[in-house]
């Protein structure tokens, strides 16, 4: 997972070669290990945050919470996954078994797709796209027909309105969320993520895009708890009103997949907030007052160890801060009714969000050295 991964492929296929691999064969191997390594991460993303999930819960409550599977049921997410995975796969009679299977999985790919522009350090993703934030919000847009599709095919009442809801929900806190990023991108110049996150490490805390856009900081984390279906916008799967929503008829994998994708779009969410807004890989001080601290030249390796090494370490932490808020959220704050979530997605957020698009563009020509111009 680097930002150079030329580099890291050559030295691949220079390692290939020594066991007598041809160039071609050698490419098709590299192929694959990217993906792997994203699938790999976002599934321990998702075991953590499920354990997190469990154990906040649990002291907002005032209880325990998972504690025999595993030291502190640390190994609780695994068995959840071993039962599902265990579990009988069934397809109603009347449901449209091509669609029924289609739905999950158009659901689970773009969020993990949506990866591969995740900077965790400023030599640690998969591939520094130019366009990565537009890429990102064009696989985002694929996920709501997954919801649909799935509602459709199950041939059932609860399912069809869950999925409606779902898509209509999602339509309304996308177009918002955008917005909110545009104006990101307005400032930086760039759509890019590694370029954003380097912007934002000039001075430290101070240089942060949060204190730049704090408008769209709290569009942009509303958008997505709404497009991650968090409460209180879990309205596609009310449990009081519609069972489960568009995952009623579905068991085994199937469901783990709408399981799984939640969860890794929860993560993804909270990794971009990180990366837009507080910074990504940056320090809350200036790199030059660690180097000066510890009386090392800025590009001496040890800085660069160091930098690497706590960068990721910040990245992670700022998204999981934000994982935290959003668990906390859930069990704390009542849903919200159908037409509420649409008013406040069409008729608050989104003229706010053109408001402050418009206002960044208009102190980026007043001002451009302090808005990125």
């Amino acid at each position: 997972m680097v930002n150079s991964g030329l580099d890291i492929e050559l030295s691949f296929n220079q390692a290939m070669k020594g066991f007598g691999i041809s160039p071609e064969i050698a490419h098709l191997l590299w192929l694959p290990l990217p993906m792997l390594l994203v699938l790999i991460a976002a599934v321990i993303g998702v075991l953590v945050t499920v354990w997190l999930e469990r154990k906040v819960s649990a002291a907002a409550q005032q209880r325990i919470g998972p504690e025999y599977a595993g030291a502190l049921g640390i190994l609780q997410p695994m068995a959840d996954g071993l039962k599902l995975l265990v579990k009988e796969d069934i397809i109603p009679a009347r449901a449209d078994s091509l669609l029924f299977t289609l739905g999950p999985i158009l659901v689970l790919v773009p969020v993990i797709l949506s990866w591969l522009i995740v900077p965790f350090g400023q030599n640690l993703l998969i591939s520094n796209v130019g366009i990565g934030i537009f890429l990102w919000i064009a696989l985002s847009s694929i996920q709501p027909i997954g919801l649909l599709m799935s509602g459709y095919a199950s041939n059932n009442k609860y399912s069809l309105l869950g999925g409606l809801r779902a898509a209509a929900q999602s339509i309304s806190y996308e177009i918002p969320l955008a917005l909110s990023v545009l104006a990101i991108v307005l400032m930086t110049n760039s759509l890019s993520t590694v370029d954003i996150v380097q912007q934002q490490n000039g001075l430290g805390v101070i240089s942060w895009n949060i204190w730049r856009q704090p408008v769209g900081f709290l569009i942009f984390w509303i958008c997505a708890l709404a497009e991650c279906e968090r409460l209180p916008f879990d309205l596609p799967e009310a449990e009081e009103e519609l069972v489960a929503g568009y995952q009623t008829e579905y068991a085994g994998m199937k469901f783990a997949l709408f399981y799984l994708g939640s969860y890794i779009n929860l993560v993804l969410s909270a990794l971009l907030v990180s990366v837009l807004y507080l910074g990504g890989w940056g320090f809350p001080i200036p790199v030059e007052w660690l180097a000066s601290w510890l009386h090392q030249p800025i590009h001496s390796p040890i800085i660069e160890i160091l930098t690497g090494s706590i960068g990721i370490i910040m990245t992670i932490l700022k998204a999981y801060l934000l994982v935290f808020f959003a668990i906390l959220l859930r069990w704390t704050t009542p849903r919200v009714r159908i037409d509420q979530l649409l008013d406040l997605g069409w008729k608050f957020l989104l003229p706010i969000s053109l408001v402050n698009l418009l206002v960044t563009a208009s102190l980026k020509l007043a001002f451009p050295l302090a808005f990125g111009g």
